[in-house]
């Protein structure tokens, strides 16, 4: 199966998983924000493919701190007639002139040594930024604003809770700095809802887990991408930790026609994780990548954890699935293949 897989397959799957949506974007008008990182390319490429095949007439016009940058990464996308680029910091941007009709905030700066090295910029970025897109909504007349959050809003998931689900109040400690992308997201939650009540917004919010998939940088600080990398080159798949932490995966096409589910057909106030409820340890994991792509095996070094969170960290997603009816529909080994195809790696 993955030695078939493509890219245009996966979109193609996106725009039937979300077809109930698109009608309701016919003629739409979109801004979004993150658009040029993991989530808002997958987004884009969808919409594309979405807009060739049904002939939409929908405008998107994308934030980004540089549009020739983006231009010489992804040249399909931004030379696309239905999309156009303005640049600018997400906390200060200029608002785009005209009328929109739906608004997706997925820019964050997910960055672990910024939010280890200077947590106050972190902070401010995820506050800063959620609230000008706020404040763009309601001038421009925007009524629908789909808000990517995080499952680290719920802080350290405890190890006899196997999924946490969206009524869980538990909460990061707000006196550690490290906390501070965490405490930005229920900062910018608590203001989604201030506009909501105050202003008649209908915003949806995603709460988003672990992810894994094509486009991907395997040089961050996702273990599952380092593993992933590490294999490809033929080298051991190495855990620093003891690798208890346990971890879920959801592909990343699976979570973008969830996104447009969630942007189409969510009722306004609606919160749902967004994840893959098959959890797996960090250990499993670099043992999975080691016998899938790898042929130099893996290694446990049992050092002490000084992550973020060296626990559990998987969702509940029956919400989704009742109100929605989403499933994940790409298993964890397809998804650690179609991850490493895309990075290069000949399967045999």
């Amino acid at each position: 199966m993955s030695t078939a897989w493509s890219l245009e397959r996966d979109l193609d799957e996106i725009v039937d998983q979300a077809a109930a949506v698109w009608p309701g974007l016919r003629g739409a008008r979109l801004f979004i924000t993150g658009g040029t990182g993991l989530l808002g390319k997958w987004l884009l490429e969808s919409l594309r493919q979405a807009d060739q095949r049904m002939g939409l007439g929908v405008e998107a016009v994308i934030l980004t701190r540089s549009a020739a940058a983006f231009a010489a990464k992804c040249p399909r996308l931004a030379a696309y007639p239905a999309f156009r680029w303005i640049e600018g910091d997400v906390a200060t941007f200029d608002f785009p002139n005209g009328a929109f009709s739906h608004v997706i905030h997925a820019a964050t700066d997910a960055s672990a040594d910024l939010n280890e090295h200077n947590p106050r910029q972190m902070f401010d970025t995820v506050v800063a930024g959620t609230r000008r897109v706020l404040d763009f909504c309601v001038e421009a007349g925007a009524p629908r604003l789909l808000y990517l959050s995080s499952g680290a809003v719920y802080g350290q998931q405890p190890w006899e809770l196997t999924l946490v689900g969206e009524d869980w109040l538990g909460g990061p400690d707000c006196r550690a700095p490290r906390n501070a992308y965490a405490e930005g997201k229920r900062t910018a939650e608590i203001l989604c809802a201030i506009y909501a009540k105050q202003f008649g917004l209908e915003i949806v919010t995603a709460r988003i887990f672990a992810l894994l998939g094509p486009m991907l940088d395997l040089n961050i600080h996702f273990a599952a991408g380092n593993f992933i990398r590490d294999a490809i080159a033929g080298e051991p798949v190495i855990v620093q930790s003891d690798g208890r932490p346990c971890r879920s995966y959801l592909y990343t096409g699976d979570l973008t026609a969830w996104l447009w589910r969630m942007l189409g057909e969510a009722s306004a106030g609606a919160c749902y994780n967004a994840g893959s409820e098959h959890t797996v340890s960090i250990a499993e994991l670099a043992e999975r990548v080691a016998g899938l792509v790898g042929n130099a095996g893996f290694k446990v070094l049992g050092m002490s954890d000084s992550g973020w969170n060296p626990g559990r960290y998987a969702p509940d997603t029956s919400l989704a699935r009742r109100d929605l009816g989403l499933q994940a529909s790409v298993s964890l080994d397809e998804a650690i293949l179609r991850t490493a195809l895309w990075n290069g790696w000949k399967d045999g």
